[in-house]
């Protein structure tokens, strides 16, 4: 039992978790007798440095409306905790997702929410062209990937593909030089792409963990990669991280 943080955000309270398994030990023993397990460290792969050491983390300012959709989320997360509302009508789920894409942009909850200057995806769209003026001062190709498992591509009023992409496109960014996996359906547009990636005809990549992490080898001229939202499982970012 321990102290955490409330889903919503607004406080804390104790919470028992499962803790441990017992014999983990014997149960990696008897894997290791069929199975040849080789960590990053053990192949002694080539991998670039970070720049700095480190991850740079982006910190952005929240505005009034977002603040204010936050208070009615602690509002319906302390009705659901005290009984008061249907679990058809509302649930942790539900919150922690609709939380999530709050995070990202209060437009992909409600489409008419005005653009926050100081908002994430704005943020997202200045260090990315940044990097791509730095490249060019520098005389390289300097490709970057941007990733997003949230606000992908398919009919909506708002997403995050599309924002970041005309966005890019209005700081000077040729449209050709942006591209989304989503738009490679085949294994053929895919492999098309790629090459694109490598070559530097195409500069910026915008995709998701799923259609953008494994098997993407596009490392070629990558200067930079963004992360817009973070993936549930740490095996993701290390997929991302891995192109």
């Amino acid at each position: 039992t321990a102290l955490e943080l409330t889903v919503e955000g607004s406080g804390f309270r104790f919470k028992s978790r499962f803790n441990r398994f017992v014999n983990l030990p014997e149960l990696m023993s008897m894997f290791r007798e069929v199975a040849d397990v080789q960590t990053a460290e053990m192949l002694n792969l080539n991998i670039p440095k970070l720049r700095g050491g480190k991850a740079i983390i982006v910190e952005t300012e929240p505005d009034f409306y977002v603040k204010d959709l936050m208070q009615e989320i602690v509002e319906r997360a302390d009705r659901i905790r005290n009984g008061a509302v249907s679990p058809n009508e509302d649930n942790f789920l539900k919150i922690t997702h609709e939380a999530r894409l709050l995070g990202t942009d209060a437009r992909l909850l409600r489409a008419d929410a005005p653009n926050n200057p100081d908002g994430k995806l704005n943020k997202v769209v200045e260090n990315v062209f940044y990097e791509y003026k730095k490249a060019e001062a520098d005389g390289r190709i300097g490709c970057q990937l941007i990733f997003s498992d949230i606000g992908t591509p398919g009919g909506k009023e708002f997403d995050v593909y599309h924002y970041i992409k005309d966005e890019l496109m209005e700081q000077g960014i040729p449209e050709e030089e942006i591209a989304f996996i989503h738009d490679a359906k085949t294994d053929k547009q895919r492999a098309a792409l790629f090459r694109e990636m490598r070559s530097g005809k195409r500069r910026i990549l915008i995709g998701s963990t799923e259609k953008c992490g494994v098997g993407v080898n596009v490392q070629r001229h990558i200067v930079a990669i963004h992360h817009v939202d973070c993936p549930w499982r740490p095996s993701s970012i290390e997929q991302r991280e891995g192109r």
